[in-house]
């Protein structure tokens, strides 16, 4: 009798490990998440598929930290849903940054929410060679001017802040210059993690552009 209870018990040992691997696999050099969840990942992962987006490889690679994971989510969401700047042109800032560190991991991610923001398949494949294309106007041009000049090492000359500082307010400012910081190290964390890219098109928490 103990014996066959020891070996039921052993079986949904088992078989919950098996169900955990199978939710959250292995998905970049780390390993995979360990179960049962942190309750504050648990909370954070409920809250991103309320919201209708997907926990994806990103998120089971941060919650390795789960207060990094958080305080990362806060600023992505603030970003997203609480700028003042259009979430059109942040949609850019963040394409472009992701492309410059070579994240093909945020690539992935932020083309369809470009597509969302209404950016056309051709302006979605020219910005990578945004100054010679004549897809873009003289607001989103100056915006990647500056994008290009902070992504490539921050020192920004007086020409390109100038034209910057007439199309966009201080506040829109800050807000594009710490979007282009934020991304640029998250584009770094995706690489050195090897965080592999979703290939069953699990997608972040979109919301309105």
């Amino acid at each position: 009798m103990r014996k066959t209870m020891f070996g039921w018990a052993l079986l949904g040992v088992l078989l919950a490990g098996s169900a955990a691997a199978e939710e959250f696999p292995k998905v970049s050099r780390l390993p995979p998440l360990p179960q049962p969840l942190d309750p504050m990942l648990q909370e954070m992962f409920d809250k991103r598929r309320a919201m209708g987006g997907a926990v994806i490889n990103l998120q089971l690679t941060t919650g390795h930290a789960p207060k990094f994971s958080r305080a990362s989510a806060a600023m992505a969401f603030t970003i997203r849903f609480d700028a003042v700047t259009p979430r059109r042109l942040l949609e850019l800032v963040i394409l472009r940054t992701a492309e410059i560190v070579g994240s093909d991991y945020e690539i992935n991610q932020h083309r369809p929410l470009m597509k969302l923001c209404g950016y056309s398949d051709a302006q979605i494949a020219a910005v990578p060679s945004w100054r010679g294309s004549s897809l873009f106007d003289d607001t989103q041009r100056v915006l990647l001017g500056y994008v290009e000049q902070v992504a490539h090492g921050g020192d920004v000359d007086d020409a390109t802040f100038a034209a910057l500082s007439q199309h966009f307010s201080p506040q829109e400012i800050v807000e594009i210059t710490m979007t282009v910081g934020r991304y640029y190290s998250t584009g770094l964390f995706t690489k050195a993690l090897r965080i592999e890219v979703e290939q069953d098109g699990r997608l972040t928490v979109a919301g309105k552009c």
